[in-house]
């Protein structure tokens, strides 16, 4: 029974929660929208776990000096003083000019921006070693790259600016944004939503059960 009850419940709200998109009657809506606040607040507990279980394991791994321990101390030290002024500063931790919104636009924002940039290398080795032209598909990838970086700079504006307007790498760029990436992402994105609709399927129908303990 362990395993068949979280299968039935499972199978028998996914079920409800698709028909509720066709059954607009409020028999059907009312109890739909008390399961979504259900989920919400199951989330919620789960955001609440997920900040103890990193207490404990940063806390574990600074008692025994792991490699590291310094910067999972400083973890730790944000979390808990990150928390603790936004529980005092209460519902109106979000106002400008409040303490919490000086710690996210001075420290969380300036590592973001941190992270990115040091990113952007990352991106810089990686494109490096995949515009390299051993086939038309890659001759075809680099070419693209390189019009629509240049259509972003200033410098190709120039050199393209004694040209037609349909000509210019600025417009040339653009198209290729519009017409062959933009399909090349909805086909990506079609692509995952057929995947979610699978493995949604294969998690109301019992056949995915890697939700239960790790159970295959």
């Amino acid at each position: 029974m362990k395993r068949e009850i979280p299968l039935f419940v499972t199978a028998a709200v996914g079920l409800f929660m698709i028909l509720s998109f066709f059954v607009p009657h409020q028999v059907v809506s009312v109890p739909a929208d008390f399961l979504q606040q259900c989920a919400i607040i199951v989330v919620a507990f789960g955001i609440v776990l997920g900040g103890a279980n990193l207490l404990r394991v940063n806390l574990e791994a600074v008692a025994r000096r792991e490699s590291g321990w310094p910067y999972k101390l400083v973890l730790v030290a944000g979390l808990i003083v990150t928390v603790v002024i936004g529980l005092v500063e209460g519902r109106d931790f979000q106002a400008t000019g409040t303490r919490s919104t000086w710690i996210y636009d001075q420290v969380y924002s300036s590592m973001t921006a941190a992270m990115f940039a040091l990113l952007a290398f990352y991106i810089a080795s990686a494109a490096f070693r995949a515009f390299r032209i051993r086939t038309v598909e890659a001759a075809l990838l680099a070419v693209a790259a390189f019009l629509v970086m240049m259509g972003r700079v200033p410098l190709g504006g120039v050199l393209t600016a004694g040209l037609p307007a349909p000509f210019r790498v600025e417009s040339v760029a653009q198209w290729i944004m519009d017409v062959p990436q933009n399909a090349a992402n909805r086909a990506i994105l079609i692509g995952a939503a057929l995947g979610v609709m699978a493995t949604g399927l294969r998690v109301i129908l019992g056949i995915e059960r890697s939700y239960l303990s790790g159970e295959d």
